[in-house]
């Protein structure tokens, strides 16, 4: 497989729940924490999003607090950098042979379109088959609970994986606003699902090129992991 120092970014396109009024969307950090990670290596990335075009993002993923971590306020001031997300390329045209790796963004939005989109399963299950890597965040796991290998079984069957736990859905105050647990539709797919000892803390689970994080603060994390496995592949 060739190198090309590319990573792919999937977002959401949602920007309401379903059952309720609040809005949501992308999580910024989880996508700027990664990005300064990777490009910190000279990694260069591509966002996408199931339906292409303009990304909203979750509001209090833009608090005063949240946008005081890690660089994340930086980037939301960046003119430049924030238009990236007004015009995403829909995945259905992502061309695989230009990336080594995936990466899945969360925030809620996802829960509602990452399993619902049929292009995100067949390419997540390319990625993986042609010996790619595979990675994702928080609820950018949603978007691994639909994914079929050629053999027929769900990727994550078997698996050692993580995600946004019910915990700190329900420390989040979204337990009534969330379609489903999704520590629990990984568990029920066959997934050996772990998480932190304490809702919130960083943890990121490796199983070979299957790359997971929990939350929003495992985002950089994850980055490193990829890397680290990228690197590790080249020599």
């Amino acid at each position: 497989m060739p190198v090309t120092k590319k990573i792919l970014v999937i977002v959401t396109n949602v920007d309401e729940y379903e059952k309720v009024g609040m809005r949501t969307g992308l999580w910024l950090g989880e996508l700027t924490h990664f990005w300064d990670v990777v490009e910190q290596d000279g990694y260069t990335m591509d966002i996408a999003s199931p339906a292409g075009g303009k990304v909203p993002l979750d509001p209090e993923s833009l608090s005063h607090e949240v946008l005081g971590e890690l660089g994340t306020g930086g980037h939301y001031a960046d003119r430049e950098y924030m238009d990236l997300l007004e015009d995403t390329v829909p995945v259905a045209d992502v061309n695989l042979e230009d990336y080594d790796a995936i990466y899945l963004t969360g925030g809620h939005g996802v829960m509602f379109d990452f399993p619902q989109s049929r292009e995100l399963e067949d390419l997540m299950a390319r990625f993986y088959e042609s010996g790619r890597i595979v990675s994702t965040v928080c609820h950018g796991a949603t978007g691994l609970l639909n994914v079929t290998l050629s053999s027929g079984e769900p990727l994550v069957r078997g698996r050692r994986v993580t995600g946004f736990s019910w915990p700190e859905e329900e420390l989040a105050h979204r337990a009534e606003a969330v379609p489903y647990s999704l520590q629990d539709e990984l568990k029920k797919l066959g997934a050996d699902y772990s998480m932190a000892r304490r809702p919130f803390d960083t943890y990121v689970v490796e199983d070979g090129r299957l790359i997971t994080g929990q939350n929003p603060g495992s985002a950089r994390a994850v980055a490193e992991a990829v890397v680290r496995q990228l690197e590790d592949a080249q020599r």
